[in-house]
């Protein structure tokens, strides 16, 4: 681990936890990070890489970096987490609950509600990136997500 400034640097996947009354600043490459497939049904193409979860002391929200491939998608789905979500680079649709789909490119934000049915597909020739952030609810992690009832 080497330090920059205030923050502390983590340059393997070792985690470290946070601790009650220490402050800590995390501050880590993507690059660091490894990608890992979702492959649970619906989701096509789809990466995720977890930045800050729980395992690295977030208290109250984890960071996503998340990538689709050309022609790939989420399931249509819903979760009792809100996202947010902007983009970084490429360009897809974005279909809710209402039936319609909206367009997304680069340099878009995005709020979903919690329990909002939705699903992101890339229409693009190149990867479209994301940040998603997620409350992280008691005794989640910050990798999935909570089932609506």
């Amino acid at each position: 681990m080497k330090e920059r400034g205030g923050a502390k640097r983590i340059r393997s996947t070792i985690m470290i936890r946070w601790r009650k009354h220490t402050n800590i600043m995390i501050l880590k490459h993507a690059s660091d990070v490894h990608a890992i497939p979702i492959t649970k049904p619906g989701f096509s193409g789809f990466t995720a890489q977890f930045l800050l979860t729980s395992d690295d002391g977030c208290p109250r929200y984890a960071m996503r970096l998340m990538e689709i491939a050309p022609g790939g998608c989420t399931s249509f789905h819903n979760h009792r987490e809100e996202h947010e979500m902007y983009f970084l680079e490429g360009e897809g649709v974005l279909r809710t609950e209402a039936g319609g789909e909206d367009k997304v490119r680069a340099g878009d934000a995005l709020l979903l509600m919690p329990c909002e049915f939705h699903q992101v597909r890339n229409t693009g020739t190149g990867t479209l990136k994301m940040i998603c952030t997620v409350p992280l609810f008691p005794g989640m992690d910050g990798r999935g997500t909570t089932p609506c009832k």
